[in-house]
């Protein structure tokens, strides 16, 4: 366990948790740091199939640390680790399930658009007010989020920094479930135990394959006449194509 990062393993799931609750979760260097270095050696490592998102307390995380913002302001300090974990969280190819307690502000709504599966405790709220501390959306999220829950709701969050409840981002389709807050970690182990499992049938790397086959379809007698019969306005004739194929 790193300061104020838990990892833990539970058969085919990583769990990081942040657990600096008396900060609400406030993330540090130090803890993106460790969240990032265990989230890569996920990606690397064959017995782990999903990942879990948690946290200990009343909150998931009140975003970053702004003692460590203010002295990457100041050019003191080493930099902002934060960059260097949203890169690790945007090109994650595993199932990342989040459990979220309580309030998940600025990163720590950000990072939910990255996530699979949200479980959302009834008193959780999300908001992004990265304007009233003069910073740009992290996490690509002035671009996930308009598409999600609409280009007004999306521009109050951002510009007014208004927040949403638990309630809320189900109804928008930014989470799964919203359960009372001793229901949410062991719900969201579960769908990370089950999203594991589906993933190990069906891996995300097959979108790759999915990808070349159907560059190679494309080139094909069959899709030459399906698309031709599209633009024709007719039903397209595949008899004898299909034929052909068949006993290719």
């Amino acid at each position: 366990m790193t300061e104020h990062i838990k990892i833990q393993q539970d058969s085919a799931v990583l769990e990081i948790a942040f657990t600096r609750p008396d900060k609400k979760n406030a993330l540090s260097n130090a803890m993106y740091r460790a969240a990032t270095e265990a989230l890569d050696g996920a990606q690397k490592d064959p017995t782990i199939r999903a990942v879990l998102f948690a946290a200990e307390g009343d909150a998931f995380t009140a975003g970053n640390d702004l003692a460590d913002f203010a002295s990457a302001a100041t050019g003191k300090g080493d930099g902002l680790a934060a960059h260097g974990f949203i890169e690790v969280l945007g090109r994650a190819d595993k199932p990342i399930v989040a459990a979220v307690p309580g309030l998940a502000v600025g990163v720590g709504t950000a990072m939910l658009l990255h996530c699979d599966l949200v479980f959302l405790a009834e008193g959780a709220t999300l908001s992004t007010p990265f304007v009233n501390l003069a910073l740009v959306p992290e996490a690509a999220s002035s671009m996930l989020l308009p598409p999600l829950i609409g280009h007004v709701r999306a521009f109050a969050m951002f510009a007014l920094g208004e927040a949403i409840s638990a309630a809320e981002a189900l109804s928008l389709g930014l989470a799964n479930k919203v359960l009372p807050k001793d229901e949410v970690l062991p719900a969201a182990r579960q769908a990370g135990a089950d999203a594991g499992n589906a993933a190990a049938r069906s891996d995300r790397s097959h979108q790759k394959v999915d990808a070349r086959q159907a560059g190679k379809r494309l080139q094909t007698n069959e899709a030459r006449e399906a698309l031709n019969a599209f633009a024709e306005r007719r039903k397209p004739d595949l008899r004898n194509l299909c034929h052909k194929m068949a006993v290719r």
